[in-house]
């Protein structure tokens, strides 16, 4: 909720309620920030609570970053790996929304989630391996970062795009993106995640519309922040993990 406005901000005023997100400047988890008017923020969708506004827009706008960077339009075949992190989980959702087919992949106790949350298809990587399916994707999403652009080329389409969150081995992914003018065929992009009003406001008609909702697997309290972090990095969270400021003062 906005405590305070500048003498030149119009487009907020005090007692508004309001989402977003502030990547890059480092600090400690507190209960009131300062962002400029400008900012990725907007006021928040009418049919959701702060504790699930909170978590819509990090993991999904890395996702909106690459979905938009490969240009995917619907009746497109995409792939999504690792469809149950924040990335993933937000990744399939988006993809629907704008029309396209999803495979997804993730482990058998997701299967269900991941169908809910609209995929096409779901592989489960413990009983078969996606780099050996038979289709042929447009764009395979690695949200995990956890595949190599020689391990799926075989599934894209010959002018099938590969993108992963992460840099890849021996950090290739930039590398590969940057020489992909040169060749043509199959590519790598490794988009640079923008996010301002405009995608906080794309995110906010998509939640009131119901077309998209963060998954969220665990919600801490302040004070058990060492908890939390220690879960998440376990590497098993399903989407998203909230830290809720009410009863931790």
């Amino acid at each position: 909720m906005v405590e305070a406005v500048g003498s030149g901000v119009t487009s907020f005023g005090v007692g508004d309620k309001v989402f977003g997100y502030n990547e890059g400047p480092f600090g400690a988890h507190a209960e009131y920030m300062s962002i400029p008017e400008d900012g990725s923020v907007a006021t928040m969708p009418a049919n959701v609570t702060c504790q699930q506004a909170a978590p819509s827009t990090e993991g999904s706008h890395y996702a909106l970053a690459h979905i938009r960077a490969a240009k995917i339009h619907s009746g497109q075949d995409i792939l999504v790996y690792g469809a149950t992190g924040a990335i993933g989980s937000a990744a399939v959702q988006l993809l629907k929304s704008l029309g396209a087919n999803v495979t997804a992949v993730c482990g058998t106790d997701h299967v269900e989630l991941v169908k809910g949350l609209g995929a096409d298809r779901v592989i489960d990587y413990t009983a078969e391996d996606f780099t050996k399916d038979n289709q042929r994707y447009d764009v395979v999403l690695d949200s995990v970062g956890k595949s190599s652009f020689s391990q799926c080329k075989r599934l894209l389409k010959p002018r099938g795009i590969y993108i992963s969150s992460e840099l890849g081995p021996l950090a290739q992914n930039p590398f590969r993106a940057l020489i992909a003018p040169l060749h043509g065929g199959k590519k790598v992009l490794f988009p640079i995640p923008k996010h301002d009003q405009l995608m906080m406001e794309y995110f906010r008609k998509l939640i009131e519309s119901g077309e998209f909702r963060p998954v969220i697997d665990r919600t801490y309290p302040l004070d058990q922040i060492v908890e939390a972090y220690r879960y998440v990095e376990a590497g098993q969270k399903t989407g998203n993990v909230v830290i809720s400021l009410e009863g931790s003062r």
